[in-house]
């Protein structure tokens, strides 16, 4: 993905430059109160407000690792979708990123856009030198399928790992991918 990938629903896939602007910022928060007024397990519980979400987007955006890859997903109204890669910390893992909060409106789900924005965030991975890739998704979710379909590994369920917004305890399903080419043609 060189500077902007346009699906085909007409969505524009772009990195989020930095410094993130108000509007941006205050669209993310919108995003994640969709998500979770909506039931997504992405960690917050409900209700969740606007000025939280925002808050937690100024606080992840602005003290993410130098390396981290924020992207978003534009329609003509806004910011529908977003995800992140972020390098692993350990020294000894140089390696690997994990992926984490991959989010579509629910305006714009069902129309690809999630394949859209893994494919993205993983040719992301790939340029930026990651060889392996690590996330975790609710057990029986939409976003498990998705992963699979994509060819992700599940390495284990972690029972009652995480809360439902509603306060429900759900199991997670870690999930791993390796961004090798040579492992890619074998599992292939």
């Amino acid at each position: 993905m060189q500077g902007r990938a346009v699906t085909e629903q007409t969505h524009t896939i772009e990195r989020l430059m930095l410094p993130a602007s108000d509007s941006d910022l205050r669209a993310l928060a919108l995003l994640l109160v969709d998500a979770v007024e909506s039931g997504a397990a992405v960690s917050f519980l409900a209700p969740l407000s606007l000025e939280r979400a925002e808050d937690w987007w100024r606080k992840t955006v602005c003290g993410s690792h130098a390396g981290a890859i924020v992207l978003v997903a534009r329609d003509a109204d806004g910011i529908v979708g977003t995800v992140q890669l972020h390098p692993a910390w350990a020294p000894n893992q140089p390696h690997r990123a994990e992926v984490v909060k991959l989010l579509v409106h629910r305006r714009s789900r069902g129309k690809g856009l999630g394949t859209n924005l893994m494919q993205s965030i993983e040719e992301a991975a790939r340029r930026a030198g990651f060889r392996l890739l690590t996330l975790d998704a609710k057990r029986g979710a939409a976003a498990e399928r998705l992963y699979l379909r994509m060819g992700w590994i599940a390495a284990g369920t972690i029972p009652g790992y995480a809360l439902d917004p509603g306060g429900t305890p759900h199991d997670a399903v870690f999930f791993y991918k390796s961004l090798n080419r040579a492992d890619e043609a074998q599992a292939g």
